[in-house]
């Protein structure tokens, strides 16, 4: 492997900004959620990431307000630190390195967690060292929904007694959260039977004693007591916020329809905000308990992606698997969703074993003036729909063009658009039942009312063998189609078979043109070998075998020549599931020789933790530091601006006070002789 030091892999968003519930400031103005090594500041108006807070070099794992100044955060992370931010500035004030003793000598056993405290002294050094702590429980739950604080050490105690049993609890009614009232000796759980109790006179001198509370069909996920502890919240899988009233807990509210199920819930300091976190990565701010009054949505992470990664050509945004039924848009340059866009047009239903639509391929044409879709449902029968989709102006959306019901006899593996610098656009759609599909676009008679729609125009197939893949030549004017080992290449024009390509043993699993210069050539990609033919001669120009390893390699090659131009090994951690490249906006000017393919477009990938990866080279690297360096020095004269302001009004109060005590002087002398 060739060590290259141009170009190194960054996150580039996607990441759950769900995994920790959010926190919300003392004025209610600004949202602090976890996201990834990131920290993102939302106004809870506007929905804007206001900033990123950078700088942990591991996961951040919790988040809680300075007690002693309402403008700074705390974070701490598994790189073994806890920093300190002004997140109203984005400005790192301190960082705190952690040393605490773990058991990394015991692999054989599990891993323990304690919940421990900490003493942070004030310094005015930026980077602090802790050494001495003191260990509250020795063995507690990673989920932080199993540990609640109330009003003295006693509540905290017996709140973590009840957590603990969580862990060792396997029955329907085991505890899934919990919440300390903050006035009055209570506590509230939450469990998997649907069922919320409420346990009182713990520092009682006799027994507790403890009543129930039932609405929820399914586990409750999350707890949370208003600050005056007037109100208990609760959510669940029924996507439903719930509202009891303390003290009447027959009398309760509803919020419905929020979308997707409830993982956490916060209220605001002042208590006139609640943030609701749900399982598809979203952030509800709702506003006097009643309204919906923003939606944060990070990167949807669903059942998996099942459509390839694709760019949509006006927006650049990233369009993949959303919420069930759905695709969804996502910025690439503001690391936010975009909009979704509802496929199946069928409500969802949350339920196991249930057989329902789903979307299984999509592609853009290469103006973004049509999406394909294919949505399918594995019942008895398998049951398929191919919908197009034209973009409309006015709404800046997709809207359905067409519905072919049923366009194959068995399930489709593959669907392209030809090349939009033809005169007509076609699609072809590619089934395990045999053929191949070419569906063309009728353009309807000027003097007709009527909008353009899709026909089948030609069915094709190959010695009864089931096709798995087609793309078209850059140009428009050839279309390879594999059917096993072979790859056939037929014209769009005529359909007529021009030639067969024959390859080593294997079935063809992917199949690709060049471009620009290398568009003679065509890429075919088994489970073991990548092949590359020259259509000029139609023979293999090179053959590679793929390397047998069990993390990822990337491997970037130019089809005219078999050793790879640039390699990397080991590129995060976890499987990568996805990968695409988007064209920038502007050319790349001095890369180095090895990271020159980079220039013209970026390298995303996806892992299976639906983290979005991507290659920064040392141009753009400099490029940025360059810009934060620049936004740093604007923010330090803001604020002696802001300062130097602040005296001069001072001064100029004073002076004016000063001025007007002397009239008044004057006067009462003058009054008095």
């Amino acid at each position: 492997m060739v060590a290259h030091a141009d170009t190194r892999v960054v996150h580039r968003g996607g990441s759950k900004i769900n995994f920790r519930a959010p926190v919300i400031t003392q004025d209610s103005r600004f949202l602090i959620c976890v996201s990834g090594e990131c920290i993102k500041v939302f106004s809870t108006s506007t929905e804007e990431c206001i900033h990123h807070l950078q700088g942990h070099k591991e996961l951040v794992t919790g988040l809680v307000l300075n007690p002693s100044n309402h403008l700074q955060v705390f974070s701490c992370s598994e790189d073994g630190t806890i920093r300190l931010w002004d997140f109203t500035d984005g400005i790192l004030i301190r960082v705190t390195l952690l040393h605490l003793k773990t058991p990394s000598t015991l692999h054989s056993v599990p891993e323990k967690f304690g919940l421990v405290s900490l003493n942070l002294p004030p310094s005015v050094e930026q980077h602090v060292m802790v050494k001495g702590h003191t260990i509250v429980f020795q063995s507690v739950s990673t989920d932080p929904k199993c540990i609640a604080f109330g009003q003295g050490v006693r509540m905290h105690a017996l709140t973590h007694s009840l957590t603990h049993s969580l862990t060792h609890s396997h029955t329907v009614n085991a505890f899934t959260c919990v919440a300390c009232h903050p006035k009055d000796d209570c506590i509230a759980t939450g469990h998997g039977d649907g069922k919320i109790r409420l346990w009182r006179n713990f520092n009682q001198e006799k027994e507790y004693t403890f009543s129930t509370v039932h609405w929820h069909h399914s586990g409750v996920n999350a707890l949370c007591f208003t600050p005056e502890g007037t109100n208990l919240l609760s959510g669940g899988l029924e996507s439903v916020l719930v509202q009891w009233r303390y003290g009447q807990e027959g009398q309760k509210d509803f919020l419905p329809r929020l979308g997707s199920s409830i993982k956490e819930i916060v209220v605001s300091p002042d208590g006139s905000l609640f943030c609701t976190s749900h399982t598809d990565n979203k952030i509800t701010v709702i506003k006097n308990c009643t309204k919906v009054s923003a939606v944060i949505q990070g990167l949807v992470h669903g059942d998996g992606v099942k459509t390839a990664l694709m760019v949509d050509p006006r927006t650049k945004a990233l369009v993949l698997n959303g919420k069930p039924g759905h695709l969804q848009f996502y910025s690439l340059q503001r690391d936010q969703q975009l909009y979704n866009l509802d496929i199946v047009q069928q409500e969802y239903i949350n339920q196991s074993n249930l057989d329902q639509f789903e979307v299984v391929k999509a592609a853009l044409d290469s103006r973004g003036s049509w999406l394909a879709t294919v949505e399918q449902r594995s019942a008895k029968e398998v049951e398929i729909s191919l919908k197009l989709w034209a973009f409309d102006e006015h709404t800046q959306s997709f809207v359905l063009n067409t519905t072919i019901s049923a366009p194959h006899d068995g399930p489709i593996s593959e669907i392209c658009f030809s090349p939009s610098s033809q005169n007509s656009t076609t699609l072809v759609s590619v089934s395990l039942d045999g053929h191949f599909k070419a569906w063309q676009l009728t353009q309807p008679d000027p003097s007709d009312d009527e909008e353009a729609s899709w026909s089948c125009d030609f069915v094709g197939d190959y010695h009864s063998l089931e096709p798995k893949c087609c793309c078209f030549s850059a140009d428009g004017s050839l279309l390879a189609v594999s059917f096993k080992e072979v790859v056939t290449v037929w014209s769009p024009a005529s359909w007529d078979l021009l030639t067969t390509l024959s390859q080593p043993p294997g079935a063809i699993q992917d199949l690709c043109f060049g471009r620009l210069s290398c568009s003679k050539y065509l890429l075919g990609a088994t489970d073991k070998n990548l092949c590359c033919w020259n259509l000029t001669i139609e023979n293999i120009h090179i053959s590679i075998a793929a390397p047998q390893v069990f993390f990822f390699y990337l491997f970037v090659f130019r089809p005219s020549e078999p050793r790879p131009h640039f390699s990397q090994q080991a590129l995060c951690t976890g499987r990568v599931t996805r990968a695409v490249f988007a064209p920038r906006d502007e050319p790349l000017d001095g890369c180095e020789e090895s990271s020159q393919w980079l220039n013209r477009s970026q390298l995303y990938f996806l892992t299976h933790n639906m983290e979005l990866l991507t290659f920064l080279t040392k141009p753009e690297e400099e490029r940025l530091m360059a810009l934060s360096k620049q936004v740093a020095v604007l923010k330090k004269h803001k604020q002696e601006f802001l300062h130097t302001s602040c005296l001069l009004f001072i001064s100029l109060f004073i002076s004016q006070f000063a001025l007007t005590l002397s009239a008044i002087m004057t006067l009462v002398l003058s009054i008095l002789t």
